[in-house]
């Protein structure tokens, strides 16, 4: 027999069941459509905030900012106290330019963004040369000198792993670097201190002009493999070859991985947009030695080259056309810059060791 009163009692369940439904549907469509939201959002934010922290420091009048920090400090505006101000203000733009050292970020947009931190290791490279110049030869007076104290605390510390997130990162020791410059600043600009010294010589010039040369050719090299390039093997086997007989020499195609030419694109913007400075900086505290030698303009020339290729990116990616092709080549052009500027540093060398 047919339950008449339970059959009664389930129908109001069962017109209930819909409307539950319907709600759980809203509900997961509403939160849904706020995930999407937030989701949107964050997207939107870390977009714009990449685009931000991109954004490359513009150039800074070396010699004002060196008499501005040293009227804030009171000290005197001596020999050498030039280079060391504005390499501590080329490290200190590193941690201080919008969105600050992001070279070891682990989040985003820090995280998403290669661009930036190759051009923070560019500038990292000429700061640790500088640093290294300074406590191996601009502070001593020959190779059996004692080296400063402070500058051999100070090169270790910017040579520190640029990729560090804690435990020290590598903006705290890139800020006791910092620090130990500022020691090493201090005593040469005080009269009382006789232990500070800053030697500014034809040869410790040189000894530092070596490094930039080398820093640039790399730079220029590997630039200009941008589009692939049919390179000779230096390395040649000692052999005997018979008269009339041509020696075999190996060849190889070097190319830069597709993944790789921006990098090396921003590597090589950073170091420009160091070294210009250090130039300009090298151009005050050797001007004696500059002026002797004649080689003034071929300081500035170096400068002007380097200066030269800071000139905005408008193109959204860096384009890699064939040399003569329709596209532009970024990495060529700026091939183009750093190789003048080489072979400037090259003519300077040559001066310098011109009696």
């Amino acid at each position: 027999m047919l339950d008449w009163k339970n059959r009664a009692g389930s129908a109001p369940e069962r017109a209930a069941e819909p409307k539950s439904a319907t709600r759980s549907y809203v509900g997961g469509l509403l939160f849904s459509r706020a995930l999407a939201t937030l989701i949107g959002l964050f997207l939107l934010v870390t977009i714009a905030l990449g685009w931000y922290w991109s954004q490359e420091p513009a150039l800074f009048p070396v010699q004002q900012n060196a008499q501005v920090a040293a009227e804030r400090e009171g000290k005197q505006m001596v020999i050498g106290y030039t280079t060391v101000e504005t390499l501590k203000t080329v490290a200190d733009t590193l941690l201080t330019k919008p969105g600050g050292y992001i070279s070891n970020d682990r989040f985003p947009p820090g995280l998403w963004m290669d661009n930036t931190p190759s051009w923070e290791y560019g500038v990292l490279v000429q700061v640790r040369d500088l640093t290294r110049a300074l406590r191996k030869d601009f502070a001593r007076s020959q190779s059996q000198s004692a080296e400063d104290g402070d500058l051999a605390k100070a090169e270790p510390r910017f040579n520190f792993d640029n990729k560090s997130w804690v435990l020290p990162s590598s903006e705290s020791e890139y800020q006791e670097g910092i620090k130990s410059l500022s020691r090493y600043q201090a005593r040469l600009s005080d009269p009382s201190q006789k232990n500070a010294l800053f030697y500014a010589r034809a040869d410790n010039l040189n000894n530092w002009l070596g490094d930039v040369g080398t820093r640039l050719g790399s730079l220029s090299q590997r630039l200009s493999a941008s589009v692939g390039r049919v390179k000779l093997n230096t390395a040649l086997k000692t052999e005997v070859v018979a008269p009339g007989e041509v020696p075999q020499v190996d060849e190889e195609i070097v190319e830069t991985p597709w993944m790789q030419i921006d990098n090396v694109f921003y590597e090589a913007r950073g170091q420009a947009w160091a070294l210009s400075h250090l130039l300009r900086a090298i151009e005050v505290d050797f001007a004696d030695v500059l002026a002797k030698k004649n080689a003034t303009v071929s300081v500035r020339q170096i400068i002007r080259e380097l200066e030269a290729s800071q000139e905005p990116v408008w193109s959204p990616m860096i384009l890699n056309g064939s040399g003569f092709g329709v596209l532009a080549n970024h990495s060529l052009v700026m091939a183009n810059y750093i190789s003048r500027a080489n072979a400037a540093v090259i003519d300077l060398r040559q001066l310098l060791n011109q009696g």
